[in-house]
């Protein structure tokens, strides 16, 4: 924080000096809730007896029933990186979440499909999930959180595909 005042976020990160610009308070603001949102996500998911990373792989699958995608197309649309995705894909498989099939042209090919137990287990988390986002989101009105949407998408599209 720029001022003298000591923000919550300094209070949170226990830090006695200023933030040095307004950028570098949002830019650690941001990542502090993320890491919390997370965090809390993570505890939600592991009571379902998976991870946040899992769940997100069950989703993209589902949005793309009955195809499947190979494995470098689920990296893609990964809402965070997962840093072993075969490995991820052997768990979930082992777990009865997903089949992968190669092709019958191309042997190399490998599609992963969502299996009905993994459907079962999104129908499961949806309600409760829900529930608990609008917990999270609860002390901002409808209107704060499409500003925030909003204002947060401007923020990756500016920093998107930057190295």
């Amino acid at each position: 924080m720029t001022s003298s005042k000591r923000s919550s976020l300094a209070a949170a990160i226990k830090q006695s000096k200023p933030f040095k610009s307004p950028q570098q308070e949002l830019y650690v603001s941001i990542a502090k809730t993320a890491s919390e949102l997370s965090l809390s996500i993570e505890r939600f998911m592991r009571t379902y007896g998976i991870t946040q990373i899992a769940y997100n792989v069950l989703r993209i699958l589902q949005g793309s029933a009955p195809e499947g995608l190979g494995r470098n197309e689920i990296s893609e649309r990964m809402i965070t990186a997962a840093p072993d995705m075969t490995r991820l894909l052997d768990r979930m498989e082992r777990d009865g979440l997903v089949v992968r099939t190669r092709g019958q042209e191309d042997k190399r090919q490998v599609a992963t499909t969502i299996t009905q137990a993994g459907k079962d287990l999104l129908a499961r988390v949806e309600a409760p999930l829900l529930k608990l986002h609008a917990d999270q989101f609860a002390k901002l009105s409808a209107a704060e959180v499409r500003a925030a949407t909003q204002w947060l998408g401007v923020l990756r599209d500016a920093n998107s595909g930057k190295e």
